[in-house]
């Protein structure tokens, strides 16, 4: 009879009871793993800010005095709120939106060209994505607080 385990391979460690406050914060994920992570993540960002979106769409194209409110809004506040927290949630939103779209074309590449599928093309795509929404986040933030 043979064994699994040969005295050449080491054997592989068994984990039984996982303590998630333990062995959690110690396991790294792949960076191809943190960007779908991410690609959920902004997905559910844009779906819970749904609302304010609507609200932005609407309060912009409505008239010209709804516009002026829209800017009093990032300018001034709204709801108690200074207007830098307004373009701070405008910014994740921006970057939500970017993240999204460019992992989304990511995966669909994945799924349409199957020599794609590999550790090495997942980790060039996951830094392409990550590069790409992070720059373009920056560029935009710095519009949208005035730098240029």
């Amino acid at each position: 009879m043979t064994e699994l385990v040969t005295p050449s391979r080491k054997k592989r460690p068994e984990f039984r009871n996982i303590n998630a406050f333990k062995d959690l914060p110690g396991y790294r994920w792949p960076l191809a793993a943190l960007v779908s992570g991410m690609h959920r993540a902004s997905g559910l960002i844009m779906f819970l800010l749904l609302p304010f979106i609507i609200w932005m769409f609407d309060s912009s194209l409505s008239s010209e005095i709804s516009f002026g409110k829209f800017k009093a809004a990032f300018n001034v506040g709204m709801l108690g709120l200074p207007g830098a927290i307004w373009k701070l949630v405008a910014l994740a939103l921006i970057w939500a939106y970017l993240h999204h779209f460019i992992a989304g074309i990511r995966h669909l590449w994945m799924d349409t060209h199957h020599h794609a599928v590999s550790k090495e093309f997942g980790k060039s795509s996951a830094v392409v994505t990550l590069v790409l929404s992070i720059g373009l986040t920056i560029i935009l933030g710095a519009k949208l607080f005035g730098l240029y």
